[in-house]
């Protein structure tokens, strides 16, 4: 059995620099990183760039509406990435774990926005996808952030978990939002 050998990849390296900026409070700095990638990418570009490019950007983003923007433009560009090109980018793990955390961002961002159903519908369907992730710190963050946002709709809406939607794609997703009726900064994770 022959390994594939993962060839250094320039764009995630520039994507993984932008991030390093992130992390380091230099959110206007990543922005810009991100903004060069983007230009070169464009939406035509590899599914896998963009899908890091935007769950990345969304993360610096200062405006909830630009977050969501580029939370829903990772999401569909997950929906194209097969387990082989993520393989050749080096990610162990399949497709399938991406969703969870691409979830948990959309159903924090429209709860900050005040889109309760489209939270909820995104907090849905992040546990269900859940089962993808290991047990490992990765995993935990990601399980730890849905029980966090399921709190905090819960709070909100003072209904139990239980009453989640029992059929999260009964919520369609692709609608725009409408005006928020509360833009709160706070973050899930």
């Amino acid at each position: 059995m022959s390994e594939t050998s993962v060839q250094p990849d320039p764009v995630m390296a520039e994507i993984g620099r932008g991030m390093e900026l992130g992390q380091r409070g230099e959110r206007d700095a990543a922005r810009e990183v991100f903004a060069g990638v983007w230009d070169r990418l464009g939406a035509d570009g590899d599914p896998f760039h963009i899908c890091a490019l935007a769950h990345s950007m969304a993360d610096v983003q200062d405006d909830p509406r630009e977050e969501l923007v580029w939370d829903l433009r990772a999401l569909e560009a997950a929906d194209l990435v097969s387990d082989e090109r993520a393989r050749r980018a080096g990610v162990a793990s399949p497709v399938a774990a991406f969703y969870p955390s691409l979830h948990l961002n959309l159903g924090d961002v429209y709860r900050r926005l005040g889109e309760w159903d489209l939270a909820r519908a995104h907090l849905a369907r992040g546990l269900d996808a859940v089962g993808t992730l290991g047990d490992d710190g990765y995993g935990q963050l990601i399980k730890g952030g849905l029980d966090r946002l399921a709190q905090r709709l819960a709070e909100r809406s003072g209904e139990p978990l239980s009453e989640l939607p029992s059929d999260p794609l009964s919520v369609p997703l692709s609608e725009p939002a409408s005006e928020p009726t509360e833009v709160n900064g706070s973050s899930s994770g």
